[in-house]
């Protein structure tokens, strides 16, 4: 007996048992396409959260100081980030300073989170301008009252985002400067739409409640705000080329003990951003294959119901094999017409979840708003792995049909 003769009789026998056979491939279905799903949806959402954290700079590396064991002398001074800025391997350094003060604008009041640092803070933030343009080191140096907004803040604040050249009344450490918004940076990233923002805009500025602001300014500026003598607990930089972020931290931290000269005393830390989105990129990969791994149980469980419906149909058909056998069918013709429609019933099973988990895959995917990375070779998985589960959970089951006796299989009924 040839192979498609076994094709076309397992074709027979599952035609005949049309809802047995339905019922049998259903677990090989929801284990396929729940690993399909899985597997897809992680490599989407693990590259579009590695891609969104690339976008805000990963990189870069930050320099620490370690205030419980140095002085305030020994803190990053302006002096120090002009020396480490003249490094060969490093492209752009600043401070990154925090505050939070209050602001009024439009007639409206609200909260601001000022961040400020050097010209260079736009690029280790991986800051877009949108509108107008970033502060100049000539304002840097001279403390202008300068500064750039983020889109959102624009529209919570003036209700539309172009504002390059409106003021801003800003409080902090009770002093006040007016901001001239000189910038306004592109919210990229961000997952609220235009009209979810100005929906957001239009409750917070009704009557006298509160805004939520954010603004970038010189350090210069904010270090007059907060009587600071312009040392810095933290700066952040960026190398010529990724392959040299380690060698330039390495050679900015030496910098500054050379230039504090406090060897030995461990005052500085350094930290490569990239090293962070490998472990998250290696962590997502982890669980999706763990959570991948789980739902593959479900096939195991669908292939001991190919078993068992396959030793059913030994069962039932043990005349047909007495009748075949005593006809001169040699034992591996049995075996493989039996363990051919094992195969068949599990790769009906792997096609159907291919398509069921590619399009729940589609569906999640387009909820969450994220990519769809569905590879070949997550393909060939879940089809190979169907046809393994056919071979495996049918060799029994084919091997007992292919060694029974002529003589016994003709007497049961």
């Amino acid at each position: 007996m040839n192979f498609w003769e076994n094709i076309k009789i397992a074709r027979y026998s599952i035609k005949t048992n049309l809802m047995r056979s339905i019922l049998t491939v259903l677990g090989i279905i929801i284990g396929v396409s729940s690993v399909i799903m899985i597997i897809t949806v992680g490599d989407g959402a693990r590259e579009y959260i590695i891609d969104m954290i690339n976008d805000l700079g990963s990189n870069t590396v930050s320099i620490t100081v370690n205030t419980a064991s140095v002085s305030a002398s020994e803190y990053i001074s302006k002096d120090d980030i002009a020396a480490i800025k003249s490094l060969e391997s490093v492209e752009y350094i600043s401070p990154i300073v925090v505050g939070v003060g209050n602001a009024e604008a439009n007639g409206k009041t609200g909260v601001v989170f000022a961040m400020s640092g050097t010209p260079d803070l736009q690029y280790v933030m991986a800051t877009k301008i949108k509108y107008g343009r970033f502060f100049t080191q000539d304002e840097y140096e001279s403390a202008r009252e300068v500064g750039v907004i983020p889109t959102m803040s624009a529209l919570l604040l003036f209700g539309y985002e172009d504002c390059v050249g409106k003021y801003i009344e800003f409080s902090m450490n009770g002093r006040t400067s007016k901001i001239k918004i000189i910038g306004v940076s592109d919210a990229e990233g961000s997952t609220m739409d235009t009209d979810a923002m100005m929906e957001m805009s239009q409750n917070f500025m009704n009557g006298n409640e509160q805004t939520m602001s954010a603004l970038l300014l010189p350090s210069t500026l904010t270090d007059i705000m907060m009587d600071s003598e312009g040392y810095y607990e933290m700066v952040y930089l960026t190398a010529v080329s990724n392959d040299l972020l380690d060698t330039a931290g390495n050679a900015a931290v030496n910098t500054l003990y050379a230039r504090h000269g406090n060897y030995g005393k461990k005052a500085y830390s350094v930290t490569n951003m990239a090293m962070y989105i490998n472990l998250l990129d290696t962590v997502i990969r982890l669980m999706t294959t763990f959570i991948a791994g789980v739902s593959g149980i479900s096939l195991v469980v669908g292939g001991v119901g190919v078993m068992n419906i396959m030793l059913v149909s030994v069962t039932e058909r043990t005349r047909e094999i007495g009748i075949r056998k005593s006809l001169g069918a040699k034992t591996s013709v049995i075996l493989y017409q039996f363990l051919t429609e094992s195969i068949i019933l599990c790769m009906i099973g792997g096609v159907m979840g291919l398509l069921f988990g590619v399009f729940g895959a589609t569906a999640i995917s387009a909820y969450l708003d994220i990519p769809i990375k569905l590879h070949f070779s997550t393909v060939a998985l879940a089809i190979g792995f169907s046809s393994a589960i056919g071979i495996f959970f049918g060799i029994y089951p084919a091997r007992k049909a292919a060694l029974m006796l002529p003589i016994e299989a003709l007497r049961r009924d």
